[in-house]
């Protein structure tokens, strides 16, 4: 074959590549798992971050176990557990279990996400001080309304931050999914290098689409977390002044 012809076969497997890489920039924040996780991972997350601090001991001691055993072991180790130990487990008693690759992802995403969202909302909550419950128990606010008008609230703003680069860490996580075979970004590069042979130019526009999302991510929750400060929000509004009638 000759050299330009060559030459331009490649560069039209390239570009075909390229495009479809583009393609899955979109995909890969707007279709599942990564949706999904984020919303099962923000409840769980925010249920067990909440039983941490429970008065009952056996609720709190569980919780902690969790946390520790999600956020204490390899998510790569965890994916394995669910997509290849769960079915193996179910077959030695007997029972016929399966689990196709879409929700083996969502499931060890979520168990992963959720135990580092809990030690944010722990924290978050943690952090309050205890001078404003004792105030507010002194304007005759009972626990439940406390913690909803007074603490969670300002909670709620201390876990911007944290959540924000949960968020990216979970983004950049979505690629360990492909070694059960779910075809995200990182697999669908893969299959593109197996038909084209140019690995180093596919690999490193994931990169590169992996760098813009997460880029993207930060400036959204920066966004977030100013415009959820009352103090920066109050430098963007113009001073007011009061004329006396005369």
């Amino acid at each position: 074959m000759p050299t330009s012809a060559r030459s331009c076969r490649s560069c039209c497997e390239l570009k075909l590549g390229c495009d479809r890489l583009n393609r899955l920039m979109l995909l890969t924040i707007s279709r599942p798992p990564l949706i999904v996780t984020v919303f099962l991972g923000m409840i769980l997350g925010s249920l067990i971050g909440i039983a941490c601090l429970s008065a009952s001991r056996a609720l709190s001691v569980a919780a902690r176990i969790y946390v520790d055993f999600f956020r204490g072991t390899p998510l790569l180790v965890q994916l394995f557990m669910i997509y290849f130990g769960l079915p193996a487990l179910f077959k030695e008693i007997g029972v016929a279990f399966s689990l196709n690759q879409w929700t083996a992802a969502v499931i060890g995403l979520t168990l992963n996400s959720a135990a580092y969202i809990a030690e944010i909302v722990r924290g978050a909550i943690q952090s309050i001080e205890l001078g404003q419950r004792e105030a507010s128990e002194s304007l005759g606010l009972g626990p439940v309304q406390t913690r909803r008008y007074v603490i969670f609230p300002q909670a709620f703003r201390r876990m911007i931050p944290p959540l924000g680069n949960e968020f990216i860490s979970l983004l950049k996580d979505t690629s360990l999914v492909a070694v059960i075979g779910f075809e995200e970004l990182f697999r669908r590069g893969q299959l593109i290098v197996a038909q084209n042979y140019r690995a180093f130019e596919i690999y490193f526009s994931v990169a590169l689409v992996y760098l813009i999302l997460t880029l993207l991510s930060s400036q959204v929750f920066g966004q977030l977390e100013r415009w959820m400060n009352p103090l920066e929000r109050a430098k963007g509004r113009p001073i007011q002044t009061s004329q006396a009638g005369s």
